[in-house]
């Protein structure tokens, strides 16, 4: 008995002595320096050569005011270490915050004058500095060490202190004079600058670096700098340009046909679509190998599907996949282009039998559980499509189990809450996309927030939920590609439920079916009605920013475009449409984008 009292002492006095280092910062972090002190000091007497508990208790004297107390530690510390030069400007430091500012420069000269001697004690001395926010100090030690040794790699904290002191200029010259000596740093390069990028071509930081970069291209072509322009471009939704830049690497070293595929894919998510066509078809007329020839193909028909205006464009799609499963063959190699073709059987050619017929077929070629997965999920959709819930929702929920927390997994639940809501179901609806809206896919994350939002807003005051459950009938026939069935179904929802909340929504999903059916007079008059209903309607961005889109496309009209996107700048400064209606407003304007 006493050994095992023994051993569940010493385990509990380990298990706190190893939850000392986190209490005490987390007193640290929250001011709490008289109790962060009773931690720390013990912590440093036990481990004086670890710098952090040093640093934290030194800290901590400081705020407190006892710099005496400070004073010793720091003598006490050169004392037991004479080597940690960077001491001297700790102790500067210390001078320095009781208003001492010569004995502080004093000992600031002597650790420069050190890195005179020694170079290489200019990673603690600048850290030091830096630590202290003696940005000028740090940026000396820097410049006198390179001037001494100018191999020494000090670029990236040269270019961290620019950063600190807001010269972004020499602070991303510091980054891409570090990328002219070794390409490898660029990923470095990119997480460092990425923290001073915005989605918005005209931030000043983006005009800056783009311009350095565009010079350097010029005068010394490397791949980096195109590499790196085209994460730009990617940053500010601009990817026919990324494309480009991309397309010149490739040209220039023919190994980077992944990039090409990642901004094709990027572009069709973004509704980009001739980008997506240039990616893939350079694609195809630049083949490495028979995976991405098959994937490029399989993009290059989902663009016709979204383009196809006729029954005779849909012949040609079909006869395309023909074409593709003749060449390729129906294999494994193959699944993503067979779950393509059953998805316009069914939701194009509507003939959902022979597309199930087709998943069949796929299933005895599926090798991974990824796509066995896929499979179900297509399965499930088709049979949502024919108003078969209950098994749909058995398919998707063996999704979730087969292939827990995954992003296909998340999907299958957004599938779940989706046709539970078409059915009725709303409550359950409603569980599933509590869980969803913490995904880690965004676009999944927002779909179920966009979906959640809905339910909540019309259920507040419908408790019956008739409006709701006639809306929800619209939104299946609208996913069954059934669009004057919905557009008539929302009509009723618009004619029996004026003034509920579920108004607007029925206006702006008619408006994109409107849209859809090239009825776009129609739709700018909905659009119009949800901003004459209430201008502070959780959709009036949305409407204006439709708006704007639907004048400068399809109505020719860019003076309204121009108003409408003005409207956005002004009165919904927190919209999600704000940048690119910044830059769609200066486009019309007549602005020069580059």
């Amino acid at each position: 008995m006493q050994k095992i009292i023994f051993v569940f002492l010493l385990f509990f006095s380990t298990s706190v002595l190893a939850q000392k280092p986190e209490l005490a910062y987390s007193y640290y972090r929250n001011s709490e320096y008289e109790k962060a002190i009773m931690l720390y000091k013990p912590l440093h007497e036990k481990n004086k050569i670890r710098r952090d508990y040093f640093k934290y208790l030194l800290t901590c004297y400081q705020q407190t005011e006892n710099f005496d107390i400070a004073t010793a530690l720091i003598e006490q510390q050169m004392q037991g270490f004479p080597n940690l030069k960077y001491l001297n400007i700790e102790l500067g430091y210390n001078y320095q915050l009781q208003d001492q500012h010569e004995k502080a420069k004093e000992y600031y000269d002597t650790a420069l004058n050190l890195i005179k001697t020694n170079p290489n004690l200019v990673y603690t001395i600048g850290q030091s500095f830096r630590e202290n926010h003696l940005l000028d100090y740090a940026l000396k030690s820097y410049q006198t060490a390179i001037s001494i040794n100018p191999k020494l790699n000090t670029k990236i904290q040269l270019a961290q202190i620019y950063g600190e002191k807001g010269e972004l200029e020499n602070m991303f010259n510091s980054y891409l004079d570090l990328i002219e000596k070794n390409e490898k740093y660029q990923p470095t390069v990119q997480r460092y600058i990425g923290q001073f990028i915005t989605d918005d071509s005209y931030n000043k930081n983006n005009l800056l670096f783009k311009k350095l970069l565009l010079q350097r291209s010029i005068n010394n072509p490397k791949n980096s700098y195109n590499s790196l322009l085209s994460w730009l471009y990617i940053q500010q939704d601009q990817y026919s340009k990324a494309l480009i830049q991309e397309k010149s690497v490739y040209i220039r070293s023919h190994n980077n046909i992944d990039k090409i595929i990642e901004i094709g894919k990027l572009a069709y998510d973004n509704k980009d679509l001739i980008t997506t066509t240039k990616a893939f078809q350079f694609i195809i007329d630049n083949p490495s190998n028979k995976s991405d020839l098959i994937e490029a193909h399989n993009y290059l028909i989902q663009t016709q599907i979204v383009n196809a205006v006729s029954d005779k464009d849909l012949d040609i799609i079909k006869l395309q996949f023909h074409e593709l499963f003749k060449e390729y063959g129906i294999n494994s190699t193959t699944i993503d282009l067979q779950l393509s073709y059953a998805d316009f059987l069914t939701f194009q050619l509507h003939q959902p039998k022979k597309a199930i017929e087709i998943l069949k077929k796929a299933q005895v070629f599926a090798r991974s559980t990824l796509q066995k997965g896929s499979i179900k999920i297509k399965q499930a959709d088709i049979l949502v499509y024919t108003n078969q819930f209950n098994q749909a929702l058995i398919l998707y929920s063996q999704v979730q189990t087969d292939l827990k927390n995954s992003v296909l997994a998340h999907k299958a639940r957004f599938k779940v809450a989706q046709t539970s809501y078409f059915k009725g179901d709303f409550e359950w609806a409603q569980t599933q996309l509590k869980v969803l809206k913490s995904s880690t896919s965004q676009l999944i994350a927002n779909d179920a927030l966009d979906l959640s939002l809905i339910i909540t807003n019309s259920s507040e005051k419908d408790s019956v939920q008739k409006a709701l459950k006639m809306y929800a009938a619209a939104e299946l026939l609208s996913y069954q590609n059934k669009d004057q069935q919905a557009i008539d179904t929302l009509n009723v929802v618009l004619l029996n439920f004026k003034g509920h909340p579920i108004e607007d929504d029925a206006l702006f999903k008619q408006a994109e079916l409107f849209i859809k059916t090239k009825n776009t007079e129609l739709a700018e008059n909905n659009y119009l009605k949800i901003i004459e209903i209430n201008k502070k309607s959780v959709l009036a961005d949305d409407a204006h920013y439709m708006l704007a889109k639907l004048y400068q496309n399809q109505l020719y009209d860019p003076k309204k475009a121009k108003e409408f996107f003005q409207k956005i700048i002004f009165n919904y400064p927190s919209s999600i449409y704000l940048v690119n209606a910044r830059k769609q407003f200066r486009i019309l304007r007549g602005d020069n984008i580059q």
